[in-house]
């Protein structure tokens, strides 16, 4: 007897009819598809839109020095001081301010200001600019506590995108060549365009003042140049104070604004006041500049990343001008990271306002920048007792933490690959990479490089 009609047959396998099953199965699907979004819908940022970036060059480089295996292996990339035994440095007076901080009831976690520690910001500036400094007496000063001198750069060059007078067009950014690489990211980044003005001669190992000045004096009026105020990386040439006075000289007759880049002072030389002398002579020239400022290398307190952007206005400026600067500023600060880490500057503060600790912190620099003076002298007379081909003088000429040794991007190659020895690929090397357990090695590693690819 047949079934009614309202009835459906079911199938042995399934409770769903025979007839109907498929279609059902479609449905749920495609009821749970329009539900929850199709899984096969391509993402916006694909690699078609999003290419590969490259390696950044050093820590690429960093990388391929801990895979090496071979115990003979130095690292002279790295731009961090290292002791006699290739190892990190906490200073000595670091230590004591870090067991004050400790140890101070009245320590908490709390927000700091939007423009840091005032403290610490109001010591930087008469570390940078001299406690008699002009510009500090007559309150022309804006400081903000920084992510390290990389944040300082940034901060300033987002200021000078968004404010800077001159908008259509922008001003260039004309950076040394060679710079510390970070400095094209940086201002590329905030939309302004960047130029190139002769900096190392590769005949001499020494400043081009000529072609800097030339190229300086060709720049459109009003272009913002970023100088190294000591130390300069990656080269190690600094102009001499009379240098100075020529490139300050052309900098005033075109208007052009000078942005400082301060990662050395004190440990270039061993001097702070030395190492701040061309910063302290445009501000006492009258000249409206900006100054990035690091305590990373002359603190050692690298991962801690303390720093600090001055703006400075000229002297005879109406009396808002630097207030509506630091209001802009910080806007800017609040957008970027709303408020600076604490730690690193609670420490640089200590030891800056303590007389004794300052003092104790100035022997600390004395014995970095000397160490590596010695390892540039040694270099310099291992090289010439072995009569390496070529002029080595510049080794010695050249100052702070880094040398351009003059050495082909084919030579650095072999260096890494027979010999385990790292270095930038454009000869640049580390000094604090050098110590008394490897500088004979490496001594005769160039002789041997050079000889053989003459």
């Amino acid at each position: 007897m047949a079934p009614p009609p309202h009835r459906l047959q079911l199938s042995p396998h399934n409770s769903l009819p025979t007839t109907t099953s498929a279609t059902a199965v479609s449905r749920l699907s495609q009821l749970s598809s329009h539900i929850m979004g199709s899984t096969s819908t391509a993402g916006i940022f694909t690699a078609v839109n999003v290419p590969q970036a490259p390696e950044d060059p050093l820590f690429g480089l960093m990388a391929a020095y801990r895979k090496d295996p071979s115990d003979k292996k130095v690292d002279l990339g790295i731009g961090a001081y290292r002791d006699d035994n290739a190892k990190p440095w906490i200073l000595p007076v670091v230590r004591k301010a870090d067991d004050i901080l400790k140890n101070d009831p009245e320590l908490n976690h709390e927000y700091l200001p939007i423009a840091g520690l005032p403290q610490y910001t109001s010591a930087a500036q008469k570390l940078i600019l001299g406690a008699d400094s002009p510009a500090i007496k007559d309150n022309r000063v804006a400081s903000f506590q920084t992510i390290s001198g990389t944040g300082a750069v940034h901060l300033g060059a987002l200021f000078l995108a968004k404010f800077h007078p001159h908008q259509q067009p922008r001003p260039t950014v004309y950076l040394s060549d060679p710079t510390w690489a970070n400095h094209n990211q940086i201002f590329t980044n905030v939309g302004l365009s960047i130029a190139k003005y002769p900096y190392f001669s590769r005949e001499t190992k020494g400043l081009d003042i000529e072609g800097m000045v030339s190229a300086l004096n060709n720049a459109p009026a009003g272009s913002i140049i970023v100088l190294h105020a000591c130390a300069h990386n990656p080269t190690g040439v600094d102009p001499s104070p009379d240098q100075w006075k020529r490139i300050a000289e052309v900098v005033r007759a075109k208007n052009h604004f000078p942005f400082f880049d301060c990662a050395y002072q004190g440990f270039a030389s061993g001097d702070l006041a030395r190492d701040a002398w061309a910063i302290r002579y445009f501000v006492e020239q009258g000249f409206e500049t900006c100054i990035a400022q690091s305590f990373a290398k002359n603190f050692g307190l690298y991962g801690e990343r303390a720093g600090a952007y001055h703006f400075v206005s000229p002297p005879n400026q109406p009396d808002n001008s630097i207030q509506h600067i630091a209001s802009q500023l910080a806007i800017l600060q609040r957008s970027e990271i709303s408020n600076p880490p604490a730690y690193g500057s609670r420490i640089a503060s200590i030891i800056l306002n303590d007389p004794k600790l300052f003092s104790e912190w100035e022997e600390d620099l004395r014995t970095m920048s000397g160490r590596i003076a010695e390892m540039r002298k040694g270099l310099r007379s291992r090289l010439e007792a072995r009569q390496t081909p070529g002029s080595w003088e510049h080794i010695t000429s050249q100052i702070g933490m880094f040398s351009f040794t003059g050495l082909s991007e084919k030579q650095v190659q072999i260096l890494r690959e027979k010999w385990h020895i790292y270095m930038t690929k454009n000869g640049r090397i580390s000094m604090a990479g050098l110590n008394s357990h490897n500088i004979d090695y490496v001594a005769e590693a160039i002789d041997s490089v050079v000889r053989e690819t003459q």
